[in-house]
């Protein structure tokens, strides 16, 4: 049986959606009440923060970075550039995913594992934010045209153009000129954060270091607007960045290609000064390397098998490299006994190829002494001392001498000091003294000390260019100079100390000088065939010289020879071998050009780096004829 029908309740149902609608209504007012607070928190309290964080994501302050200065030669040619490169860089404030980012670059140019790390360690030394930061330098114009096409896929990511330093000579002029590398993090501690706040690069080596406040200029700064990718689409505002100063050196860049070529493979160094100023005409240190490969990166192996290299490419031997002077040091010894009257031109030693101290059991020997040769160069005057090189003669001097009188005297020359003041890093050698080593060694002073040093042997030291500086000294008949690498700038460079004037030789008569000189120029041009009173270079490059040219060689010896040992060069192994030593100044009456060559383990001074300096010479006083013309060769000398 079926229910019966009810009416429905009208009152009740009204009730209930009055209720339903009342919660609703109150929900939702609750819900605007709550929107219109947050508004009003974003659009009135916050609204400053909120337009600033706006203002970042469409308006940036970008440094604009200086173009750096350019360095010249004496003669206007071009030393060190600036070169676009392209580079493709991401600024991870603008990408979501770093990693996946880096793995779609990858795909399409095939970045090397060197390169992510790198770029890893560029993106944590990040100065601020936003900043761009390279993942491949130097992109080819295929790479540049792949990542265009693909820019879409890449938020973040851009290709920049940028200028770097370049080097044309490239190794060639890499010890004279230094290099910059990429700015570390240990660089930013000391350098200026506002005005590298855009800059990669900064003078590390060379020239580029010491006159790094000069030529890298000052930041400028640009506020652009960019989209959502980072790409400038405005710039609002622009202030220029003031370029570096352009720096000319004395530097001639044909001199420094000759005197690479004439030392060739061979380790060693050549320096060349112009007397009159001082000015560094050349500056060379081989074995080196290339500085453009550290611009952009070099790669780990390449980097170690430099650093490790047992020819140290990367040291500078110019003006970093100790050694003894050997018989180059012979003419200063010379000028001290004169000065302190320890000798004259009349006084003559007699020279039987050994010399030996009263009391003392040790024999101290001529360079040319042999076992089958008996006798020296018997009576010896301090004239033909020099230009035949008789080490009797300056162990005798020497010995009478003393340390105390001839350290003082030669140090006026440079040796044991650092002169060249914008060319940082080199060494001061080593004028040893009693109190030196007694502090170094701990052990007294003896007489045979004296002896040594006498021939530039024992504890003395120089550098290449302290032997150029000295000999332009002689040059110069006695009016000092010191070494230096700048010979004009744009403007005048504030703030430069270390140029003071030297003043002359004290304690030495011009005749005295004079006659040094004329003694070192019977070393290159006093010669008959067949006649043992020949200079002991001029066999080698003074058979045909066109000018005058006063020098003097020398060997340094590495080991010790035990006595009564002869030297046997042919069984010593190549890096225990003397080293060679050749100095010299031309022409004669009017100095041009002071040279000092070095050749590491090399053998006879005037038979291996008397040619160079013949060579290097005769670029700067001849033509290109005369100074590819091959020297001669004859017969061996000291």
């Amino acid at each position: 049986m079926a229910e019966p029908l009810t009416l429905a309740d009208s009152d009740s149902e009204i009730r209930i959606f009055t209720r339903r609608a009342l919660v609703v209504f109150s929900g939702m007012l609750v819900l605007m009440l709550g929107l219109a607070l947050r508004m009003v928190q974003l659009q009135v309290i916050e609204h400053d923060h909120y337009r600033t964080v706006s203002d970042q994501n469409r308006i940036h302050i970008q440094p604009v970075s200086p173009t750096r200065g350019q360095i010249f030669d004496r003669n206007g040619v071009l030393l060190a550039d600036n070169q676009p490169v392209f580079s493709v860089t991401l600024v991870e404030e603008r990408i979501e995913d770093l990693e996946a980012t880096l793995a779609i670059i990858d795909s399409l140019i095939d970045l090397s594992e060197r390169e992510l790390r790198v770029f890893r360690e560029r993106l944590a030394e990040r100065r601020r934010p936003y900043e761009a930061v390279p993942v491949r330098l130097r992109l080819t114009e295929q790479e540049m045209a792949v990542l265009a096409v693909n820019r879409y896929r890449m938020q973040g990511v851009r290709v920049e153009a940028n200028l770097v330093r370049h080097y044309p000579l490239g190794p060639t002029t890499a010890h004279a000129l230094g290099s910059v590398r990429r700015i570390t993090v240990e660089d930013l501690r000391t350098l200026d954060p506002v005005n590298y706040s855009a800059t990669q690069y900064v003078g590390k080596l060379g020239v580029e270091k010491f006159y790094e406040d000069f030529l890298h200029g000052t930041v400028g700064h640009q506020q652009v607007e960019t989209d959502a990718r980072g790409t400038i689409r405005k710039v609002i505002n622009h202030s220029s960045p003031t370029p570096g100063q352009n720096l000319t050196l004395y530097l001639d860049s044909r001199l420094q290609i000759a005197a690479d070529r004439a030392l060739g493979d061979r380790r060693g160094a050549v320096v060349a000064i112009e007397p009159s100023t001082g000015g560094v005409l050349a500056l060379v240190s081989k074995p080196v390397y290339d500085p453009n490969a550290f611009i952009t990166g070099i790669g780990a192996e390449a980097f170690d098998a430099l650093r490790s290299s047992g020819d140290a490419p990367l040291f500078n031997r110019a003006s970093r490299g100790q050694y003894s002077p050997g018989s180059t040091f012979k003419p200063f010894v010379a000028l001290a006994a004169l000065g302190h009257q320890v000798t004259d031109w009349d006084r003559e030693i007699n020279d039987p190829g050994w010399f030996q101290l009263p009391g003392n059991s040790r024999i101290y020997r001529d360079w040319n002494w042999s076992k089958d040769r008996a006798g020296g160069h018997g009576d010896v005057s301090l004239r033909k001392a020099i230009y035949r090189s008789s080490n009797i003669y300056f162990y005798t001097i020497a010995a009478e001498l003393g340390i105390e009188r001839l350290a003082g005297f030669v140090e006026q020359f440079g040796f044991g000091h650092v002169w060249s003041t914008d060319i940082p890093g080199a060494a001061a050698g080593l004028l040893p003294t009693p109190d030196w080593k007694r502090g170094a060694r701990g052990l007294p002073w003896y007489p045979g000390d004296n002896v040594n040093m006498g021939i530039g042997q024992g504890d003395m030291l120089v550098t290449p260019m302290q032997m150029a500086t000295a000999v332009a000294i002689l040059a110069n008949r006695g009016r000092r100079v010191r070494p230096r690498m700048l010979l004009s700038s744009d403007s005048p460079l504030e703030g430069l100390n270390g140029h003071e004037p030297l003043g002359r030789l004290q304690g030495i008569s011009d005749a005295d000088i004079d006659g040094v000189i004329d003694a070192m120029t019977d070393v290159v041009h006093r010669g008959n065939r067949g006649v043992d009173e020949n200079g002991t270079a001029w066999a080698y490059i003074g058979l045909d010289v066109p000018y005058r040219m006063a020098g003097k060689s020398g060997t340094a010896q590495v080991v010790e020879i035990a006595q009564g040992e002869e030297y046997e060069e042919e069984e010593l192994e190549e890096r225990l071998r003397k080293h060679a030593w050749f100095m010299a100044f031309a022409p004669v009456d009017d100095p041009k050009i002071a040279v000092a060559v070095l050749v590491e383990n090399g053998g006879g001074g005037s038979s291996v780096a008397g040619p160079v300096a013949r060579k290097v010479i005769d670029t700067y006083l001849l033509s290109d004829t005369a100074a590819n013309a091959p020297s001669t060769r004859g017969v061996a000398g000291r």
